[in-house]
Parts: C-alpha cells; sequence; structure tokens
C-alpha cells in the first residue's frame, strides 16, 4: 500500500543573518533550486522560510536546508551545484550527513576553490585511496573518478609523500605506433592526453605545472610508455582503463615499486578497443577483486556529478540498450 503524502506547511527560522543571506543565495537563488529539486514551495520572509508540499517532499528540503545552513557555518562556500548534490545524497539516505562529506577538503585548486566529494560514494573512493596503494574506480562519465584521483596526487606531491605525479592513459585510436599520424610524438599522443592536462591545469597553474613537467615532477605520457619502467616513489593514475588491453593492464600494474601508489579509472561499458579484444579493466576487476589489499568503487549514474542533463542522458542510453536486450532474447 503507497504511503499517504500528506500536504504540509513548515516554518524554518534561521538565527544568523549572514549565514542566512549565503543560504538563500542572490534574490533567493538558492531557494529557488531548493524548492525545484524537491518539488516543494517555498517562500522567504526575513531570515524565515515556509516550506509547502506533500510530507517528504517538505521533510526533504527541510533537512537539506538544514544541513546546508550548518555547513555555511562551519565555512564551507554553498554553490548552486551543491544544492543538487545535497538533494541527491539526502533522497538517497535522510539520514546522510552532508559535513561528512562535504567538509572532506581535498585540496585548495589554483583559482582558491576547494576540491571536495560531493556523495557517499566519492567519499568513500577518497577514503579508499587514502588507504589502499592499488584502487580502481570503475563507473560511468561524470562520477569524478579521474578528476578526485588528480586532486589526491596533487594534494599527496604537497604534501611530499611522493615525489612526482605520472598520469597516463591508453591512446587507443592512434594504435601502439603511432604512426600515421601527423607530427612529432608530442603532438601524434597529446589528442589522447589533453584531458589529463585539463584536470591538471584546473589544480594548478598552467605555468606552475609546464615547470613541473620540465623537471619531470609531474609526466604525462601514452599507457605504452609504461613498459620496462619501475614506478617508485609515485603517484600514478591510468585514466579511460577500459581501452587497455589484457597485456597493457597486467604491464602497468607490475610496474608499481616503493612508496608508490596508483590509481585505475574507467567506464567498462564505453570500450573502444577494437575488434572482440577483451577490455583489461574488466578482467583486472574479475581476477583482482578478492585480493584484501587492492579496493574496487564501484560508481552508478546516481553518482555523476556534472551537469544534472548528464544522468538523464545516462538514463536515455540505458533504456535503449535494455530494450534492444530485450528484444535480442526473444
Amino acid at each position: 500500500m503507497a504511503k499517504y503524502k500528506e500536504h504540509t506547511q513548515t516554518e524554518m527560522t534561521f538565527p544568523d543573518p549572514g549565514t542566512v543571506k549565503a543560504l538563500f543565495g542572490v534574490h533567493d537563488d538558492n531557494l529557488h533550486r531548493i524548492a525545484a529539486a524537491t518539488d516543494t514551495k517555498i517562500h522567504a520572509r526575513g531570515n524565515t522560510v515556509t516550506i509547502e508540499g506533500d510530507n517528504i517532499a517538505s521533510g526533504l528540503a527541510e533537512n537539506i536546508l538544514d544541513q546546508l545552513y550548518n555547513l555555511i557555518r562551519e565555512g564551507y562556500p554553498v554553490y548552486s551545484n551543491d544544492i543538487d548534490y545535497a538533494a541527491n545524497v539526502l533522497s538517497r539516505d535522510q539520514n546522510a550527513k552532508l559535513k561528512d562529506i562535504f567538509l572532506d577538503t581535498i585540496y585548495i585548486k589554483a583559482n582558491k576553490q576547494t576540491v571536495a566529494p560531493k556523495s557517499p560514494m566519492q567519499k568513500a573512493y577518497i577514503d579508499a585511496i587514502r588507504n589502499y596503494d592499488i584502487v580502481f574506480g570503475i563507473g560511468p562519465a561524470g562520477t569524478g573518478k579521474t578528476y578526485l584521483a588528480m586532486a589526491m596526487a596533487v594534494a599527496e606531491l604537497a604534501r611530499k609523500r611522493v615525489s612526482r605525479i605520472i598520469l597516463t592513459r591508453p591512446a587507443v585510436e592512434a594504435g601502439e605506433a603511432l604512426g600515421f599520424l601527423p607530427g612529432d610524438l608530442a603532438e601524434k599522443v597529446n589528442p589522447y592526453l589533453r584531458p589529463l592536462y585539463d584536470a591538471l591545469h584546473d589544480m594548478i597553474k598552467i605555468e606552475k605545472a609546464s615547470a613541473m613537467m620540465e623537471h619531470g615532477i609531474i609526466e604525462v605520457a601514452p599507457l605504452a610508455f609504461m613498459r620496462g619502467r619501475t614506478l617508485n616513489d609515485s603517484f600514478v593514475i591510468l585514466d579511460e582503463a577500459q581501452n587497455s588491453t589484457s597485456e597493457q593492464m597486467k604491464m602497468f600494474l607490475t610496474r608499481i615499486g616503493y612508496n608508490s601508489r596508483a590509481v585505475i579509472t574507467g567506464d567498462i561499458t564505453q570500450s573502444d578497443l577494437p575488434g572482440n579484444r577483451a577490455s583489461g579493466l574488466v578482467e583486472a576487476r574479475d581476477l583482482l577483486r578478492h585480493i584484501e589489499d587492492i579496493a574496487f568503487v564501484h560508481f552508478t549514474k546516481r553518482d555523476v556529478v556534472r551537469h544534472k542533463l548528464v544522468q538523464k542522458i545516462i538514463d536515455a542510453y540505458d533504456k535503449r540498450e535494455e530494450s534492444a536486450e530485450k528484444i535480442e532474447d526473444q
């Protein structure tokens, strides 16, 4: 029997005017966003808000407002996207504590904004990277797998816990030889490494990052270039690992040396490997998941923290694939 949704009207009064200003947003934009996210009506008068909606929706809006207010009092700068993240987290678990997630600051970016997890799964991912030398982050685009790993790498380098960062990806479309593309080697592989540069430059100013790359403190290279090396005292990120072959994945994992840690990220539904070649990421997941000292964190479409339309797009493609599978089974 469906739970009865009683229409309610709730008032909340917040004592600190400065915090209220940040909570409500310019022209009450944050309140409008919370109302849209929770399917409620929210009206503000002074430091008091009135929430109208069914009991479940009103309770969610009240929970969001209360927890965001306390976050702001702790010094956390709430942005519009944080409201969407908060609604996503608290709609799934009303007992979740946003402080435990949002206040886990990983790194302060070049533009002075903080990098912090935005969902319980992102928090679990960060904790896994802190506690394990090898971590696999598997899931769809937009879940922060590479970005958070990059932030952790830069933070570990800043704390002198590692002496260099190595960022790598398979250059699948160009092949191992990379010979038919125009230009020198750097020009051939750079298009495939561009997303790693973009994430890096979001953490560190371009001039500083370039100087660190010139001195070998940060290295960005295709996966094929890892062969034959031993990576000591390094934080290594393998991105787009679903495009690695079985041989490449084994080669990469056996490069890890003393005082090093590795984060491997990928989406097993998006392999670009030619023909029927097996993904090294899928094989590694199946072979290594029972090893206690290796962590696997699995993200889902509900963990997407990009524009809210991204999750809807993933849903649409998933439904199409499910329909195709049903047709094949008939």
